[in-house]
């Protein structure tokens, strides 16, 4: 056994001991949308420093705990914040809680994030499925040695985000009368947010919106074969001719009125999954 599936399922037992459903469905839940989480039923919270191996978040608005039980009648397993690599871990730290969820028996993950909005036609509260993405973060969390036994060496990444989810959350969307934008993600390394110059790149790329996480789960969720759905919040607009001097708390204020939105969205889309 690898040193990566000896860890994993030593976190999973650990997870498993506290009790609770057998997850089918992960959560991801980002900047100032963990409250989320709080709705859980029949909850079992398990604080990531208590789980071997787990990194623990360090950004405000992340509360740092696996919250397991069931949302809309479905058994999910969530976390209430994650990590970074900008916090200083490496990308396989990073994406350990997934092949935690995949040990635990996670098929569908639906991931979450805070971004800032490159696309003109977008405006700050919007909800953006994410289609596809450019990965600008200059590392891919499935370097080094390939544990055969979770996925392929060279995983493709045609159709990352499940079409057919895509097609669910759009069909639940547009039954609530939440305009559901669509877009390419492009995370960046971070903490610094982009110069007016790596904006106006970002743009010409084919970039929709910008954020620091998200991809780095996906590809590893998907090297796993885990189905997934990606929706971004956007909290601020990007845009390089119109800069803006942004702060952290200025994206959990926008995050935070959002929330109804989102938390509509992804209940519908969880009751639909049903």
């Amino acid at each position: 056994m690898s040193d990566l599936l000896k860890r994993m399922e030593e976190a999973r037992a650990a997870v498993a001991a506290q009790g609770g459903v057998t997850p089918k469905i992960g959560l991801i839940l980002g900047s100032g949308l963990g409250d989320l989480a709080d709705q859980v039923e029949d909850a079992v919270r398990i604080p990531y420093k208590e789980i071997p191996h787990f990194p623990v978040s360090t950004v405000p608005g992340h509360a740092g705990q696996l919250v397991i039980g069931r949302l809309e009648g479905q058994p999910v397993v969530a976390m209430q914040g994650r990590v970074h690599f900008y916090e200083g871990y490496t990308m396989e730290q990073v994406t350990f809680p997934v092949r935690v969820m995949h040990a635990l028996g996670v098929e569908t993950l639906i991931v979450t994030c805070a971004a800032g909005g490159l696309n003109p036609s977008f405006s700050a509260g919007d909800l953006m499925l994410i289609v596809d993405h450019i990965n600008m973060m200059g590392q891919d969390p499935l370097r080094g040695p390939n544990a055969d036994e979770l996925g392929p060496r060279f995983p493709a990444m045609v159709d990352a985000y499940t079409p057919e989810l895509r097609q669910v959350a759009l069909a639940v969307a547009a039954e609530m009368g939440i305009s559901l934008r669509q877009g390419v993600y492009s995370p960046i390394s971070g903490p610094c947010y982009n110069t007016s110059a790596e904006l106006r790149m970002l743009q010409r790329l084919g970039s929709d919106a910008v954020g620091m996480s998200t991809v780095p789960e996906v590809v590893v969720a998907r090297h796993m074969g885990m189905r997934v759905l990606g929706i971004a919040c956007i909290t601020d607009m990007a845009l390089p001719d119109q800069p803006v001097h942004l702060t952290h708390e200025q994206v959990m204020e926008v995050a935070n009125r959002t929330k109804p939105l989102f938390q509509n969205l992804v209940r519908g889309v969880l009751r639909r999954l049903s």
